[in-house]
């Protein structure tokens, strides 16, 4: 099967309305419906949550501390 993402929505009645309108007609598809248990998370809680996760601790020992700001070549936008 091929498969094709799109965004939508349910209305009042549980009928599914589409973002964009698909180019398929008379054909039978198979739906799935994915609803999100909780708002996305965003980016700030992303990094907050990798932040304060125990499982980094290990980063900030001694031995984890094996490069300098003199380390390797500044990147140059040469396009």
């Amino acid at each position: 099967m091929k498969a094709i993402e799109l965004n939508g929505f349910l209305d009042e009645k549980g009928i599914l309305k589409t973002d964009s309108p698909l180019e398929i007609v008379n054909q039978r598809v198979k739906i799935i419906v994915l609803i999100p248990e909780r708002e996305e998370i965003n980016d700030l809680d992303w990094v907050h949550a990798a932040a304060s996760n125990p499982a980094f601790d290990f980063l900030s020992e001694e031995e984890e501390d094996i490069y300098s700001i003199t380390d390797g070549e500044p990147m140059r936008n040469e396009a």
